[in-house]
């Protein structure tokens, strides 16, 4: 036999975090009859967007540090002993004096991605296992051939290259809809050099995550100066008049600081398994309950961890349980509770103690994205309108020097927040910037900003803005949808939501956003058949089967399903 013919080859589109952890999948597997091939559009790889100069600048930092990072080839304490000097200088990291519990220069965090990279490749190369990489490559469309048992990569400029496994890895995406078109709008921050604006007049955000403040300290830095003071406060010089910043965020309110995590990779062993998922919906007519995740995996952590807290919730649903804790932040003046939690954060950190409601509601978010494929239509429009918006507050988990930027722009009358509702609407000027149209207090108000930057952070893009359109025409790929548990429920919802659709006299579904997959994240066609040759794991084209975005974590989790699949 030709041992060659045997080898199975396996291609992985894009070589940002999510192709890195797949790239670690595959060569520390006991496995080595594969070759891997690896196509990116950057020229490098690893770093993907957030953590290279497409997302982020010198001044931008992680929101987690090396402990709560899965070690990929080693650890980052591990590699600043050997790293380049040249490397450790630019980005002032003393080896000697590391801190494994402090955040990280984003960029710095992409070239520890980078020789990541390398360093898996090597151990590869050791263990047999063959890797070809394309820097610069635009892969223009992947087509799937059912009977020859192959998928192509259509790769721009070149001839189709064939493969007997997939992995779609490409990752962040802003399609642009303004930008270009209207001077002074921007559809995103990034990347942040087309932010670097000197600025006389107020600048509307909308959005208050960390995509906002990305954008934060990047304006900031350019208008004025930040300065650490002999009493110990920080401050901030404004030196562009004129300048400010006006955030918009529905409920007008900053996002949570980061705290000590008792468990720096947030509760995956806490989480539900598999058997008590299936078993659930096997009892709940097909459909996995969302009040049953929520209690099992969120009340119930208390019962041990938090005695008196469970106390307070015991008897709360999800909805009483997001009224009280919106509640007690809504009462508050914004600035005035981001300080409070801020010095609650501090006092967390000092003590390694951590604050464990929040923490909680981060696992249970990690946790919802295995079984959100399993919610009825009705329970997923309750996870994403009641649950999602205090998750997305609370789990931003802000590095500490921001919070301080933010709360020193504050001071220096230069940064506030408003609250705009579910209502309001941003309207893109011909002339330039935005108009944006809200209400407060009953009152209808239009304010104009001449500069206007779109932050709501990655969006879930649709079916339709799939980029391979060979897999959408050919019917390899299927919208993701939800079945309505009510029939009446869904009849009712179709009247007024185009997103509801019909399938025959009493079976309604909800179209969520991007594209079906299985557990094992293989696509899954119109009849329902998964395809054993394609997977995917680029998060914003699976956001509605995979409601939560949790960057790095996501990668380690989604790249141990895809390998366990593949060697199965």
């Amino acid at each position: 036999m030709d041992t060659k013919t045997a080898i199975k080859k396996i291609a992985i589109i894009g070589g940002g975090p999510s192709g890195l952890f797949m790239y670690k999948r595959l060569t520390a597997s006991e496995t080595t009859d594969f070759e891997i091939t690896i196509f990116e559009r950057k020229d490098y790889l690893g770093a993907g967007m957030p953590y290279s100069a497409e997302g982020a600048n010198v001044e931008h930092i992680t929101n987690v540090s090396d402990n709560e990072i899965p070690v990929i080839y080693n650890s980052i304490e591990d590699w600043v002993k050997i790293a380049p000097k040249s490397i450790l200088k630019k980005f002032d990291i003393n080896e000697e004096k590391f801190n494994e519990y402090k955040v990280l220069p984003r960029l710095f965090f992409g070239e520890y991605l980078f020789a990541q990279f390398n360093l898996l490749k090597e151990a590869a190369a050791e263990k047999g296992i063959k890797t070809s990489i394309h820097l610069n490559c635009v892969v223009e469309d992947v087509i799937d051939f059912p009977e020859e048992d192959k998928v192509a990569v259509c790769i721009k400029d070149k001839n189709k290259a064939y493969f007997d496994q997939v992995i779609i890895c490409i990752g962040h995406n802003w399609p642009k809809k303004y930008e270009g078109k209207i001077p002074d709008y921007f559809d995103s921050p990034y990347p942040p050099k087309k932010i670097e604006l000197k600025l006389n007049h107020a600048v509307g955000i909308m959005g208050s995550s960390l995509t906002a403040i990305d954008a934060l300290r990047t304006l900031a830095r350019n208008n004025g100066k930040f300065a650490d003071n002999e009493d110990g406060t920080y401050s901030y010089q404004l030196e562009s008049k004129g300048f400010k910043i006006v955030m918009h965020s529905r409920s007008g309110l900053l996002p949570a600081i980061r705290f000590h995590l008792e468990d720096s990779h947030l509760g995956k062993d806490e989480t539900l398994s598999k058997a008590e998922i299936h078993k659930s919906i096997a009892e709940h007519g097909g459909f996995l309950p969302l009040d049953f995740v929520f209690e099992k995996n969120f009340k119930e952590m208390f019962i041990e961890k938090d005695p008196a807290f469970y106390k307070k919730i015991k008897n709360m649903n999800l909805e009483g349980f997001v009224e009280a804790m919106m509640g007690y932040r809504e009462k508050m003046e914004p600035f005035e509770l981001f300080k409070k939690e801020y010095l609650e954060a501090e006092k967390s950190i000092e003590k390694r103690k951590s604050i464990y409601w929040k923490e909680a509601l981060a696992i249970l978010s990690f946790a919802m994205n295995y079984p959100a494929k399993y919610l009825s239509a009705e329970d997923m429009e309750r996870l994403q309108k009641v649950l999602m918006p205090l998750i997305s507050i609370v789990i931003a988990f802000v590095p500490q020097s921001s919070c301080r930027e933010l709360l020193a722009l504050h001071e220096a009358g230069v940064l506030s927040i408003v609250a705009v509702g579910d209502d309001a609407e941003v309207k893109p000027l011909k002339t330039g910037g935005a108009d944006y149209h809200y209400k407060a207090d009953g009152k209808e108000i239009t304010t104009h900003f001449d500069t206007f930057i779109d932050c709501v952070g990655q969006p879930h893009l649709s079916f339709k803005d799939f980029p391979f359109k060979s897999l959408i025409n050919e019917g390899t790929l299927s919208p993701a949808r939800l079945q309505f548990k009510s029939p009446a429920q869904g009849k009712s919802e179709m009247k007024h939501n185009d997103l509801v659709i019909k399938e025959d006299e009493n079976t309604y579904f909800l179209t969520v956003p991007g594209i079906t997959i299985n557990d094992h994240f293989q696509v899954v066609d119109k009849d329902g058949e998964a395809n054993k040759r394609i997977y995917i794991m680029a998060v914003p084209y699976i956001g509605g089967y995979n409601p939560d975005y949790s960057g790095i974590d996501f990668c380690e989790a989604a790249s141990e399903a895809v390998i366990n699949s593949i060697l199965a």
